[in-house]
């Protein structure tokens, strides 16, 4: 059964969140993050993302690496029907708390996504990310040091932050940190929310 989270972003408010986040200068600034990101992880072929909305992210990876595998899960069916239709994408429209279908790849992320999942449950969706990564496990996210929740857009037990990166390597020992780093809603070029990334790699105990 669908949780309260899952619910509201499979109605109205996910569709209509999908047609206030779009745009040139949001793509940008995804282009710019990743660039980043896939900077700290070599030999990533293959990616799977979880809680894709209309895959803009995967389009930004796309982008850096042409002939990459990607992969993704979206709740969300007027987000799914876009992002389904993009060119070398594997997408599965459902609750990323479900098995992928799929294999592994060498990069499972989130994307804004974990900060919107019933804390009760994250231990599930930490699951999901590491079983999804036969290398790398990525968290893009809202950061704070302790759980603490914020009203989102009026509504109540919709946005969570904490260490979740944090949490994910307490939970599975041989994740080790490779690279973090911030974007800020203020940058003069490449303007995006406030969500902080940490990348993390398998290595043997």
């Amino acid at each position: 059964m669908a949780t309260e989270q899952e619910k509201f972003w499979e109605g109205d408010f996910g569709s209509n969140y999908l047609k206030r986040n779009q745009g040139d200068a949001l793509v940008a600034s995804k282009l710019a993050l990743w660039a980043k990101i896939l900077s700290k992880a070599p030999g990533v072929s293959s990616v799977r993302e979880l809680g894709a909305n209309i895959g803009l992210n995967l389009q930004a990876i796309s982008s850096l690496i042409p002939q990459v595998s990607l992969q993704a899960v979206e709740i969300n069916p007027d987000a799914f029907a876009t992002l389904s239709q993009l060119p070398n994408v594997s997408a599965v429209c459902g609750s990323l708390y479900e098995p992928f279908p799929a294999a592994q790849t060498d990069l499972c992320f989130t994307c804004g996504v974990l900060i919107h999942l019933n804390p009760d449950l994250l231990p599930v969706a930490y699951q999901r990310l590491y079983e999804g990564s036969n290398r790398y496990v990525l968290v893009v996210e809202y950061y704070n040091p302790t759980p603490a929740e914020v009203v989102y857009r009026g509504h109540e037990g919709k946005l969570f932050k904490r260490d979740f990166a944090g949490e994910i390597m307490a939970s599975f020992p041989d994740l080790r940190l490779v690279d973090y780093g911030f974007m800020y809603r203020g940058d003069p070029v490449f303007r995006a929310d406030d969500l902080t990334w940490f990348l993390m790699e398998k290595r043997a105990l």
